[in-house]
């Protein structure tokens, strides 16, 4: 839908036929107006994930962002691209089966500069993968960080908790965090930790090793420019198995630990925690104050580009 360019849906069949839901979401538009929803399907903008005490420096000046999250910037701020109102498009593709929603973020919204046109196109391909296109140019130079929330439960609420799906991450480093889930600035290798993802695992194999539950960003290997297998998510019970490609370096791989119960699914279920994961793909988090980092900085007369593609296959 267009306010916050949310998914609000994916049904896919299991093994037994069934059609199930496998995304969070509400049965209308007030749920998703709900005060602290936690970004259910939305588009985040303009800078995914955190940002350090709310600021950066870029050319000498100081850039100060909306702390929404205990002193630090979250998913762009008190007022980020998942409360907006996109603008409907036609979609410039081969599929019949695609949308392009746009959004005008002027300078100075949330703090940051420059005049930002985001597009991002959803299109239905003929194998049944939902691909996701962003795109963005900017006026003056601003970090850029876009990326969706979608919440995954393979077993379309079947089972109340992902910790028994196997998830594959074709990452060998992540971005180390502090409490505030901040960068550190170090990459740790995560061969023979609780982060290692490289075979696939169940998520509630070593959770209870990680302070908090996962919500990290994972460095994935890149051997091209096109989308490239990143994780893999198999559902033991429904057979269903959900790969993810995507252009970007970083993978935040999400298993819901802040879900409180505080709201229900459109099921009537409420959304407890680790009811369901995210895989958000993005640029590391926190690049803006991270030289070592790659850039995550917008120039005039440069493109944003990034693409994402989420297909569904039963086992």
């Amino acid at each position: 839908m267009n306010y916050g360019g949310t998914l609000t849906q994916v049904l896919v069949p299991g093994k037994g036929g069934s059609l199930d839901d496998l995304v969070l979401g509400f049965d209308s538009i007030a749920g998703y107006l709900q005060k602290d929803n936690p970004y259910i399907g939305a588009l985040i903008g303009r800078y995914g994930n955190r940002i350090a005490k709310a600021q950066f420096t870029l050319h000498g000046q100081v850039y100060r962002l909306g702390a929404n999250d205990h002193g630090n910037s979250l998913h762009g701020g008190w007022k980020g691209f998942d409360k907006k109102l996109w603008t409907a498009l036609p979609a410039i593709t081969d599929s019949s089966a695609a949308l392009t929603l746009a959004y005008d973020s002027p300078d100075g919204e949330e703090g940051y500069p420059g005049k930002l046109h985001a597009e991002v196109t959803y299109e239905l391909l003929a194998n049944n993968a939902l691909q996701l296109t962003y795109t963005a140019t900017t006026d003056k130079e601003t970090p850029v960080n876009l990326t969706n929330h979608t919440y995954f439960n393979l077993s379309g609420g079947r089972e109340h908790q992902i910790l028994d799906h196997v998830v594959t991450l074709y990452a060998d480093q992540y971005t180390a965090v502090n409490a505030a889930l901040i960068p550190t600035g170090e990459l740790p290798a995560v061969r023979g930790t609780p982060m290692d993802f490289t075979t696939g695992k169940p998520v509630g194999r070593d959770i209870s090793l990680v302070p908090g539950g996962y919500d990290h960003n994972f460095v994935l290997r890149k051997s091209g420019p096109g989308p490239q297998l990143a994780a893999r998510v198999v559902d033991p019970g429904s057979g269903r198995v959900l790969e993810m490609y995507t252009t970007e370096g970083g993978v935040q791989f999400y298993s819901g630990n802040f879900l409180d119960g505080k709201f229900k699914n459109r099921d009537g279920k409420p959304i407890n925690q680790h009811t369901a994961l995210c895989l958000e793909t993005q640029h590391f988090p926190d690049s803006p104050n991270k030289p070592n980092f790659p850039t995550t900085i917008l120039k005039p007369g440069d493109a944003y580009h990034s693409v994402t593609v989420y297909q569904v296959t039963l086992k």
